[in-house]
This record gives structure tokens, sequence and C-alpha cells, in this order.
């Protein structure tokens, strides 16, 4: 998403619940942007908007991209303590959870850039489908 022109619209620390059997709260270092969410461990190198080859130390696959067009919801907003616990669930069904501190307002922030893309998105459509109508309405001339 990063490599693609994306600009961070947010950056900073989410805890990610592990798909173990312990299901582990795991910090992540996040950057949301107008595209989706990366995740990436706290210790890899930040993603370079530059070309630049990878440092070979850990693979470029231990960064997750939930991508908007994958994503259904964020949903279960609950508030325990010092946290704001909520589920991301993906196109597929799977769902992911997340706590972060209350103050931080992760899920406000992803559920509107979610909002915003796939409003972006249902705008390109009706573009599409408008150009298209055009396109058959237009008179093609004598035969």
């Amino acid at each position: 998403m990063l490599e693609s022109g994306c600009k961070a619209v947010k950056e900073g620390m989410l805890e990610k619940r592990s798909d173990g059997l312990l299901q582990l709260w795991k910090k992540k270092r996040c950057i949301l942007t107008e595209e989706g969410l990366l995740l990436i461990p706290p210790k890899h190198p930040p993603p370079q908007q530059q070309q630049q080859p990878a440092p070979p130390a850990e693979p470029a696959a231990k960064i997750k991209e939930l991508h908007f067009s994958n994503m259904k919801t964020v949903d279960c907003v609950e508030r325990k303590g010092k946290y704001v616990y909520f589920t991301v669930v993906m196109a597929e069904g799977k769902e992911i959870d997340f706590r972060c501190a209350q103050e931080q307002g992760w899920n406000a922030a992803i559920t509107l850039q979610m909002v915003q893309y796939k409003n972006r998105q249902a705008i390109l459509a009706v573009r599409s489908t408008r150009q298209k109508q055009q396109h058959l309405a237009a008179p093609h001339g004598p035969r």
C-alpha cells in the first residue's frame, strides 16, 4: 500500500490477538492509509516509500496488509479498563481482534477510512456505469 504511493493517515501501536491456541495479545506497529491497514512486527524496519531492496534479516512477508477492498466492517467495540476492544471483519468472514488505549481512537480512524474508501469505490462504479450507458445511447451514425 505504501509502495503504491498511499500516504499514512495514522501511525502507532495496536495490539492484535494471535490466532494460536493461547490467543495472546501481540503489539504491532500499524500504518493506516487511504487503502487499508498495514500491520508490522515492532522490530521490523518501517516500509520504505522509495524502491529499495528489503533487508535480508526479516522477510517482507511479516508485514500484513488488511486492504479495505477485503474488509467488511469494524465491529464489537467494547471499553474495558483502559482498553478499547474491536474486531475487523474481513470479506471472507475472518475476524481479527484488536485492542488499544481508549484515547488512541484506532477503531474510529479505521472505520472512517474504510467508509471513505468504499464511498470512493461506489462513486467510481456509478461513473463507470454512466459512461457505459452514455456510450450505448449515443447515435452510431448512418448505416
